[in-house]
């Protein structure tokens, strides 16, 4: 169910790990969804990089070839400005409407 959330959220937005849990109908289970995530094969079609922590960080360390973070270049891609390693949750964070 988690994979399912997380396919869930729109393109230029992003989740808390928190707010996934919550939509999976796992509360209090954020680190689960980390290490889900984590599990991911480096070539998913999941938008893992679009789950940030509750400070509104980026939270994977993962560099490219040329050390550039992941993560940060995903979301960039995708027109979310970041402030160093921190994103507007005001004008980013996904409301949680899922699709079903």
């Amino acid at each position: 169910m988690i994979l399912a959330v997380v396919n869930q959220i729109p393109y230029a937005k992003v989740a808390t790990y928190g707010q996934i849990a919550r939509l999976a109908g796992l509360p209090k289970h954020a680190r689960l969804v980390g290490r889900v995530l984590s599990h991911l094969e480096p070539d998913s079609d999941i938008p893992w990089y679009r789950v940030i922590n509750a400070q509104a960080k980026i939270s994977l360390k993962q560099q490219d070839q040329h050390g550039h973070n992941i993560q940060q270049q995903k979301l960039m891609q995708e027109g979310v400005v970041l402030r160093g390693e921190r994103v507007d949750l005001k004008r980013y964070q996904w409301n949680g409407q899922i699709e079903i």
